[in-house]
């Protein structure tokens, strides 16, 4: 029988594709009949009083009391006929060129405008046409998503069914929103240029023209490059679309922009600057339809009592060095405070400036990242030191001159007091002992993590020694300073500032009610120690001015000539930064952290606080009080003298075991304080301190080091120098021991320096 071959049936690869693209239209357009149903199902009801309304936003402070209100109180209506024909061109050319020949969308326009985009690389033109837009901000919710562009679609053709296209025309240009708070044509018009619609020039109805799509980003207030450079692109479709010719493109783009810088007084709201920040914060999260048009209740932390004496504060002239206006018609130097509950992290007040008379005004508080000097050593420094090495208020460092590399920090009075406390060293502003602080005993990586757990983000590859003084790549704003200070005042808990409690819809349903983020920054212990040497600070250091009765911490700081001066302190209630300096950075002589901005500080918080009782700050568990030498700091020895003796606070467990071992007796020639020769008629005996490096003879306590040059006043000469019988420690003397260590003579005095509070990028130097 013969074997039967059987035929094995080749795979048809166009049938294959044929059959899994029928499968994949049946399941797309399953897919797509299900979406279209939803989306019929929702979508709201054609409204035509919604086209032409809306609700303002209400603003309310801590204590539920209206504020103000933003939003469609600054919206305008006019009618078509007043809206001058290159004005409607300006829009219809960047927007929807074919307005007039669609019925509601355009498959052309979208294509157009994504070939556009793709091109430029940027967004140029809208897909959407002005009825899908007037459908958009008045029925939907700002969401980018499919159910919603088919619902967008499908309300686009019930409007123009429903109405003329001058008619939809019309109720565009009065509803949609051009920035600065400003909805319609109208309102734009006497918001950018103080005029009304019909007065616009070519120029700037393109400006105006070239809002919508990202009114914030083209805000000639905010970004007066990006708004030219929008302007320019509306001319240009204006002509290639041949609304106007090309000569018209080119003189409208060599006009500059000019633009209205008062606030009209009818349109001025209390408090400008802390409104602007919860408005942008707003605006973030919900859009800015949502914002000036949705009928927002918005429970702020506001406390009008504190932001009061903020505002009077920052508009005296006397709490700030000598003034000048610059060419923008602003004071300078000029000033930030930002006021904090530390243990809630909810805004209390906020000042951005001096004053508030331009549109959308720079917010120093929030915005502004400067320099903080000295006022950053408990942040990089002190607090990192005690956490994370346990070291104290009396634990002990070597103000002596030092070197890291090229950089060499110095004391900003010239002085070098030798072996001090940290308490003594942050009270006086010790630049040369906070650097060595961080340089040799916490590590950059260390400081680095400690700031971040207080809100502040640093590289730590662009960053060094000189961070101890407040170096920093970027700087930081005054409400970060107040965020970090607010985490010693909490006990270690480092909360996020916000100044928003509650969000509300017009009908009560609550948006948002944000809880703070919140973390353990650092111990309550370290917290604790840093609050106390920082009451030290006030109490008898440099921050002596923002002294008002009753507990309070702070930390001076000055940039080099001035260019930055601060004050950042807190009581147990309150924590405010304040600051002071030119928008463009320049030199302020005779302006430190302990004088105009200590002295802002003491005027709020003394307002802010006359009412409340007294307290201090809690102290928590885990700290107990000790006695050290206040040179080594370690346990008293038996060499200790008695005005060595420091009793200070201690974290459990970090109080030392071991006894000093720096203090020597030691036989010197009485005449000279040198080691004695044979040839010195008389010898005493002294308390000496013994370490194995050497000072030169400009440090404070260089008398108090062992010598180690022999007698030059006796002898031969009275030039000999070198070792006799005589010139040996007394090992009778209990902790005398060998040959001392090297100790270079050095200079006698270090050259004097005006006392200052600096720091710069080279030579820091800053209380």
């Amino acid at each position: 029988m013969a074997n039967k071959k059987i035929k094995k049936r080749k795979l048809n690869i166009y049938r294959l594709a044929f059959f899994l693209l029928c499968v994949a239209l049946l399941i797309a357009g399953g897919t797509g009949i299900g979406l279209v149903f939803a989306s019929v199902r929702d979508m709201p009801v054609l409204n035509p009083s919604v086209l032409e309304s809306g609700a303002s936003t209400m603003i309310y402070d801590k204590d539920g009391n209206l504020v103000t209100q933003i939003g469609i109180k600054n919206s305008v209506p006019v009618d078509l006929k007043e809206v001058p024909e290159h004005v409607r061109n300006a829009f219809l050319a960047i927007e929807d060129p074919g307005f007039y020949e669609h019925h509601g969308i355009s498959l052309r326009g979208i294509a157009r405008a994504a070939w556009s985009d793709i091109t430029s690389r940027s967004i140029r033109e809208g897909g959407s046409t002005i009825t899908q837009q007037l459908v958009k901000i008045s029925f939907l919710s700002p969401e980018r998503t499919l159910k919603r562009k088919i619902q967008e679609v499908i309300l686009a053709f019930q409007v123009e069914r429903r109405y003329t296209k001058d008619e939809i025309l019309e109720m565009y240009l009065n509803n949609i929103y051009l920035g600065e708070g400003a909805y319609g044509i109208q309102a734009a018009a006497q918001t950018y240029f103080g005029k009304n619609v019909g007065e616009l020039e070519l120029e700037e109805a393109a400006l105006l023209g070239g809002l919508p799509q990202a009114p914030s980003a083209y805000s000639p207030y905010r970004d007066p490059q990006a708004a030219l450079e929008r302007r320019n692109t509306v001319l240009d479709s204006m002509a290639r679309r041949g609304f106007i010719d090309e000569s018209q493109a080119k003189k409208a783009k060599a006009r500059e922009i000019k633009l209205e810088t008062k606030e009209p007084a009818e349109r001025q709201y209390p408090y400008p600057y802390f409104l602007d920040y919860v408005t942008d914060k707003l605006i973030e999260k919900y859009g800015e339809a949502e914002v000036f048009k949705g009928g927002l209740k918005v429970y702020t932390s506001l406390d009008q009592k504190i932001q009061q004496a903020a505002e009077a504060a920052m508009a005296r002239n006397a709490n700030f060095p000598p003034s000048k206006t610059d060419a923008n018609g602003l004071l300078q130097p000029q000033g930030a405070v930002v006021v904090l509950d530390p243990h809630t992290g909810y805004i209390k007040a906020l000042v951005g400036g001096r004053e508030h008379t331009q549109k959308r005004q720079w917010n120093r508080a929030t915005q502004a990242t400067r320099q903080p000097g000295s006022a950053f050593k408990p942040i990089a420094a002190y607090g990192p030191a005690i956490e994370y090495k346990g070291m104290g208020p009396a634990s002990v460092v070597d103000d002596i001159p030092v070197k890291y590399g090229s950089y060499e920090p110095k004391n900003y009075d010239g002085r070098y007091r030798g072996l001090i406390t940290l308490r003594t060293a942050l009270t006086h502003s010790v630049n040369v002992a906070a650097v060595k602080l961080l340089a040799d005993s916490v590590g950059i990586d260390a400081a680095v993590r400690f700031a971040s757990g207080l809100g502040i983000n640093l590289d730590p590859s662009v960053h060094g020694a000189s961070m101890a003084l407040g170096g920093l790549h970027n700087g930081v704003s005054p409400l970060q300073m107040a965020g970090a200070y607010a985490a010693f005042a909490n006990q270690g808990v480092y909360i996020e500032p916000t100044a928003i409690v509650k969000v509300e819809k017009q009908d009560g349903v609550i948006l948002d009610q944000p809880v703070p983020k919140h973390h353990q920054a650092m111990k309550a212990t370290t917290a604790y120690l840093v609050t106390d040497m920082l009451k030290s600070v006030v109490q008898s250091g440099t921050g002596s001015g923002a002294q008002i009765g009753r507990p309070a911490a702070g930390k001076t700081g000055t940039t080099d000539d001035g260019k930055d001066i601060w004050f950042v302190g807190y009581t147990p209630e309150l924590v405010a930064a304040v600051w002071i300096g030119y928008d463009q950075p320049a030199a302020m002589p005779q302006a430190y952290g302990g004088t105009y901005p200590a002295r802002i500080w003491r005027e709020i918080m003394s307002k802010a606080l006359s009412n409340e009782p007294v307290k201090d700050f809690p102290r928590p568990s885990g700290l107990i009080t000790a006695t050290v030498d206040g040179k080594s700091g370690l346990l008293p020895g038996p060499n200790t003298p008695g005005d060595a003796l420091v009793t200070d606070l201690f974290a459990e467990g970090t109080v030392p075991s071991e006894t000093d071992n720096v203090h020597v007796f030691m036989e010197v020639c009485a005449a000279s304080g040198q080691l004695p020769n044979e040839y010195c008629p008389d010898r005493v005996i002294k308390p000496l301190i013994k370490l194995p490096y050497s000072v030169p003879s400009f440090v404070e306590d260089f008398n108090q080091r062992a010598p180690k040059e022999y007698c030059t006043l006796h002898g031969p000469g009275a030039a000999r120098n070198q070792p006799g019988p005589a010139n040996q420690l007394n090992p009778a003397i209990p902790g005398t021991t060998g040959p001392q260590p090297d100790i270079p003579t050095g200079q006698t005095k270090q050259p004097g320096q005006e006392n200052k509070d600096k720091r710069g990028s080279e030579n820091r130097r800053n209380p």
